[in-house]
């Protein structure tokens, strides 16, 4: 499975990196950041507090998950939050809490625990060999089936159901809104759009342009070294010739996971940008 491993964009991050004060290793989901993303870029990295929320992990038919919501909550809108190859640390979980603080019931499920823990590995190639490359999409989508069927009867209305995720997650938001019929919308943050095909990667989100369920909206960058933009231009064409529903925006001047706020690929008006779109898209397409 190649879904990162040919991206520049982590080229920084393959050796194992030093801890700063803010980058404890990750233990319970949520708290700390992944041991291969250090260190942190702590002036840049948004820390979104919790009041006013109910946040913290919970288990989904034995998986954890990252839940955030606003306290006492009922028949919310859900969002399905998907990570990065890193898992559910503490950038995806202040993520949940940004949606949570919209009014949202955001679940972020960690996708990669049947295959290690990749918040505890110290670099990049070492999750993509030890991890990565064993996850299956079935077992993803059946996964995000299972978040989005528990959210129906912990705060969340079943049918106001949309999914956001970024570079791994990008990917994977395209194709779950192509498997489930449920999804309203979806915003894919810089997910690989073509790639190889084997018995765990079956399709990509080229492959499923006409059969998306709901709507996605796409966000790439220019300059990213590991998405062509060949790729994105042809994900824009086939998007049209379904109807034109979902659609793709592209930053000319940022590169790959310019929305990664503690990363020094972090572009913050694209993010800015990226983020307003995301909430506008999803009024938009009714969650």
């Amino acid at each position: 499975m190649t879904t990162e491993r040919s991206n520049p964009d982590f080229d920084s991050l393959l050796p194992a990196a030093k801890l700063t004060r803010r980058g404890f290793v990750a233990t319970a989901l949520g708290a700390g950041f992944a041991l291969a993303v250090q260190p942190v870029m702590a002036q840049t990295a948004i820390k979104t507090d919790a009041t006013g929320l109910t946040a913290g992990e919970v288990k989904i038919d034995g998986l954890a998950a990252y839940r955030a919501m606003p306290a006492g909550g009922a028949n919310l809108p859900t969002i399905l939050v998907v990570s990065e190859i890193f898992g559910v640390h503490e950038y995806i979980a202040d993520v949940c809490r940004r949606l949570a603080k919209l009014g949202y019931l955001a679940i972020a499920p960690e996708l990669f625990a049947r295959h290690g823990d990749p918040r505890q590995l110290t670099n990049v190639q070492q999750i993509l060999d030890g991890i990565i490359s064993k996850v299956a999409d079935q077992e993803v989508m059946a996964d995000l089936d299972a978040c989005a069927n528990w959210a129906k009867s912990n705060g969340g209305d079943p049918a106001r159901l949309g999914i956001t995720g970024f570079c791994w997650g990008g990917r994977i938001t395209w194709l779950y809104a192509a498997h489930n019929p449920a999804v309203k919308a979806g915003v894919a943050w810089y997910g690989r759009i073509d790639g190889e095909v084997n018995d765990r990667t079956t399709r990509w989100p080229l492959d499923v342009g006409g059969e998306l369920k709901g709507a996605v909206l796409g966000l790439y960058g220019g300059k990213d070294q590991g998405i062509p933009l060949d790729d994105v231009e042809a994900m824009r064409d086939a998007l049209k010739k379904a109807g034109g529903r979902s659609q793709i925006h592209v930053y000319p001047e940022a590169g790959h996971a310019f929305h990664a706020d503690y990363r020094p690929t972090y572009r913050k008006d694209a993010a800015d940008d990226g983020w307003q779109r995301l909430q506008a898209w999803f009024k938009q397409h009714g969650i």
